[in-house]
Formats: structure tokens, sequence, C-alpha cells
């Protein structure tokens, strides 16, 4: 039997870009620091694999988030910002972290996977 999905809408594709594993964290990286070069990327999310990351950047340039930019140079020099559409998420994110501070302190987290990390 097939199942049927519902259809996609605008809310719940963004959501889907912002809340993969370690997007949040990046776009945070990003928002607070600037443009930064992939390893000083890496280096700025802790504990995020190299593949992770580059997979990460990809799908956020894909979506619009993200711009890259590659100097000709030997090794090349590859930076990442974020873009417009990336800076509007800005105060997005800043409320939600607002909000999962205040539920953490309130306990909501205690005994969901979240809570371990």
């Amino acid at each position: 039997m097939k199942s049927v999905q519902p259809p996609l809408c605008p809310m719940e594709a963004l959501l889907r870009v912002i809340t993969g594993p370690w997007t949040i964290y990046i776009l945070w990286v990003l928002s607070e620091q600037g443009p930064q070069r992939f390893g000083a990327l890496k280096r700025l999310v802790p504990g995020i694999s190299t593949r992770v990351l580059t997979e990460r950047l990809r799908m956020l340039e894909h979506a619009g988030v993200v711009w890259r930019e590659q100097a000709m140079t030997i090794p090349p020099a590859v930076t990442y910002g974020l873009t417009e559409r990336g800076a509007e998420l800005r105060g997005v994110l800043d409320k939600l972290g607002s909000i999962a501070r205040r539920w953490e302190a309130e306990g909501a987290f205690v005994g969901t996977a979240s809570a371990a990390e």
C-alpha cells in the first residue's frame, strides 16, 4: 500500500534546511565570526568530521544560505560566509537560542537525547 505524504509547506522546507545535523551550529559560527576558511570553520565546530562539514556546507550553499569563494591558489583557499538569506536567519536563531536556554533552565530537556549532548 502506498502511503500518502502531506504536501511540503515552505516552513517545513526551511526547517529541513536549518535543522540538519550540525547545521544550526555552523550557521551560528558564521553569524558570530563572519566569513571563514574551511579549516578555520572546522576548528570552530569541534567534533564535526570533514565529510559532514563538507556535506552541510554544500547543502547550505545549494539552498542559498551560504556563499562559497575559492581563491585560485595552491592549495585552493576556500572561504564560506552567510548570504543575505543566511543573515536573515540570525534573528530567528537568536530567538530560538533564547527559548532553548530558558527551557533548559526550566528542566525541559531532562531525560531527552539533547540533554546528554
